[in-house]
């Protein structure tokens, strides 16, 4: 359950308060704040909140939001990540999450999330609970055993609609068990978008290839008090708990993760309640023997799993459990009749592991018990939809996870590769290298992908991170080609996981895309490794090498101009006021606000009395330019309210002893940085200033923040 924390309900008009984006002046000096200790989880929330509250435009929130913790996270030097779901009207929306981004003495810096405006519509419904109902059963394939249904708010889509959200429990025809979500529209009664919470590790129903023999396996070496045989992991040490008369397979030093014996049964509810299924437990100790003729053998495989990915998390991430709250997870084994899949269940908080079809082989390999688990990560972090472009990055995030949680445990019974479920069958479920090798995962990604099924659209995810972590071309694992053509250079698993890793719990919301991911993966980069490091660049390549077009965010905090040669000399400022002219202080590195780029940015105003600063360059713009445009980008913070124009930067071009104003821009309108691009078509053939203006009256403090400028022919 999420606690339940609310925010009070927004009630302050948005046009006129802080935004995310940009630093608050402190005082006339424009100074930062003091730098306060490192804050708790609890007094970040407690700080978001507020936020929140006072700069609502921030988040994209209306007089009827309010918000609820999803996750918190607190960086070593006390930077605040704090993740809200939102609620409109009492109503879940979907997609409607937002990330707070703060800095260690609580102010606000930025945000991220995908709802593009506040929300404004009606959430009385058209269509009764009992209709939506009989439209959702009407598309589910498998065995129903109950429904249960909600109204939300769909804001996943480019205009957001109330929806009934309807949830069919049951058996799908595989034999998984189900959780199947459908959004009907509340007005017109048509079933939309539909989903499955039980996330297998194959698509249900899929046949897999006919098996080999069994691999010799070898001592993995995880220093654990049981001695287990298993059937995918080898002669391995486990983690149990000492009982009356024996042991079982529970594991106090990892949050009692438990395995457990399904007895070919499924759960009656489809979500294994607790104390479902029988406890394996053995005298001395020592847990099955390698072969399918013992029930505990693919028992060990399953537990060594909870243990491998438990210890990948912890040691590398520095991640306490699933949820990172200490608690470990359960494992079913031996689930339903050559049931030929495994999957993960949120609402249970377990796993489930079938033997295999006839002829096939069980599903406990390690990287599927680190694929599954890794559901639950994202589930408690990013929170990532199972359908559209999230859909497929939630998938292939639990490739990733999975891949690295095998390479982590380095088990010479199962030699570490970018091959998924290899084991399994005599063909892997996916590769990593060129995913279009399965006949059904995108290599590169394309505007039909959001369209795929998770599993397929993943490989967009799946690719990149190869090419991250390997690199293009031939290699021992694989030959991986790009969709652009380009060159990628590999930076080695523990640089690629630590990107992803920090994408995942600081950058990504429930709705976000592959577009969305690639400026998340360049913020992650840029915060591990700095703005102009090599990781970054790479993360760059790799989503060109899989066709994700650049964003506005980009290594060095620069977006490439409108086409065209930049003409203006130090555009980012990054040579301080070189070339420019700038009124005292404008053009700085001060900390108490924040730059598009690097470190230098212009800061015209934030005194909160009269006050005109300017910053201006000249430039010939030729003749033949084709199309010449001004760009910059601009962020606006304010303390003022209202919908009243009391601070203003107007952007101009001086000709002569003429001046015109191309564009202005107010506290009415605050902002986080966005990219503004003026036409120059009319000073073609002339030399000119190109000049922006700030000035402030006597009241609240505005900033406007301009960084990363160009002028360019077209």
């Amino acid at each position: 359950m999420k606690r339940s924390l609310l925010v009070g309900t927004l009630s302050v008009a948005v046009s006129g308060l802080l935004i995310a984006g940009a630093g608050t002046p402190a005082s006339a000096s424009k100074g930062p704040r003091a730098v306060s200790p490192k804050a708790s989880k609890t007094q970040a929330l407690q700080d978001a909140i507020a936020e929140v509250a006072a700069s609502p435009a921030a988040v994209r929130a209306g007089s009827h939001d309010t918000f609820l913790s999803h996750d918190v996270t607190v960086d070593k030097d006390g930077t605040r990540h704090v993740h809200l779901d939102r609620r409109y009207q009492g109503l879940p929306v979907l997609g409607g999450d937002v990330i707070v981004h703060s800095a260690p003495n609580g102010e606000l810096r930025s945000t991220s999330l995908t709802l593009k405006a506040p929300l404004t519509l009606s959430v009385t419904p058209k269509v009764s609970k009992q209709r939506a109902v009989a439209a959702a059963v009407a598309t589910f394939k498998g065995k129903k055993k109950s429904t249960r249904a909600q109204l939300v708010v769909d804001a996943t889509s480019a205009t957001p609609a109330l929806a009934w959200q309807v949830v069919v429990d049951g058996t799908a025809p595989d034999g998984s068990p189900s959780h199947f979500h459908t959004l009907v529209d509340a007005k017109t009664g048509k079933a939309g978008k539909a989903w499955n919470t039980f996330h297998t590790t194959v698509v249900p129903g899929r046949t897999a290839p006919k098996t080999t023999a069994p691999r010799t396996a070898g001592l993995a070496g995880v220093t654990a008090s049981g001695t287990g045989h298993g059937y995918q992991v080898g002669d391995v040490t486990l983690g149990t708990n000492s009982i009356t008369g024996g042991y079982e397979l529970k594991d106090p030093t990892r949050g009692n993760g438990e395995t457990r014996d399904a007895q070919n049964k499924t759960a009656t509810n489809d979500s294994p309640p607790a104390g479902w299924g029988v406890s394996f437990t053995d005298a001395d100790n020592v847990w099955g023997n390698g072969a399918l003729t013992d029930r505990a053998t693919v028992a060990v495989d399953a537990h060594y799993g909870i243990q491998a990915t438990w210890d990948y998390y912890k040691n590398v991430h520095g991640r306490n459990g699933i949820k990172n709250d200490g608690v470990g997870a359960r494992s079913f084994v031996h689930y339903g009749v050559n049931y030929d899949n495994a999957g993960w269940d949120d609402d249970s908080f377990s796993m489930i592991y079938g033997d295999g079809a006839v002829g096939q082989k069980p599903f406990t390999e390690l990287d599927v018990a680190g694929h599954e688990m890794s559901h639950g990560v994202t589930a408690a972090t990013a929170g990532l939809n199972y359908f559209g472009d999230a859909g497929g990055m939630n998938e292939s995030t639990s490739d990733i996870f999975g891949t690295l949680v095998e390479f982590n445990a380095n088990s010479p019974a199962d030699k570490p590769d970018y091959l998924i479920g290899e084991k399994i069958s005599s063909t892997p479920l996916r590769y990593m290298d060129d995913p279009k090798k399965d006949g059904a995962s995108q290599s590169c990604w394309t505007t039909g992908t959001k369209n795929l099924d998770p599993h397929y659209s993943s490989g967009v995810g799946n690719h990149w991170f190869y090419l991250m972590a390997v690199g293009s071309g031939s290699s021992s694992y694989g030959n991986s080609p790009t969709c652009d053509g380009g060159t990628v250079t590999g930076l080695g698993n523990a640089t690629a996981g630590k990107i992803w890793y920090r994408a995942l719990t600081t950058y990504l919301t429930a709705a976000s895309t592959y577009a969305d991911a690639r400026t998340a993966t360049i913020k992650a980069a840029t915060d591990l490794y700095g703005a102009s490091s090599t990781q970054c660049t790479t993360v760059e390549k790799a989503w060109s090498g899989v066709a994700v077009a650049p964003t506005g965010t980009t290594c060095g905090g620069t977006t490439q101009p409108p086409t065209g040669t930049n003409l203006l000399a130090n555009p980012g400022f990054e040579s301080g006021a070189t070339t420019w002219t700038a009124s005292s202080g404008v053009i700085t590195n001060e900390t108490g606000a924040t730059p598009h780029g690097g470190s230098y940015y212009a800061w015209l105003d934030g005194y909160g009395s009269t006050h005109t600063d300017t910053v201006s360059q000249s430039v010939t713009i030729p003749s033949t330019a084709t199309a010449p445009k001004l760009s910059f980008w601009l962020a606006i913070d304010t303390k003022e309210t209202g919908s009243t124009a009391y601070d203003t930067l107007k952007a101009q071009v001086v000709s002569g002893s003429t001046t015109t104003t191309l564009a202005t821009y107010s506290n009415v309108t605050p902002s986080g940085y966005v990219q503004r691009t003026l036409d120059l078509s009319a000073f073609k053939g002339k030399t000119v200033t190109i000049k922006f203006t700030g000035a402030e009256d006597s009241s609240q403090a505005t900033s406007f923040l301009i960084d990363d400028t160009s002028v360019t022919t077209g």
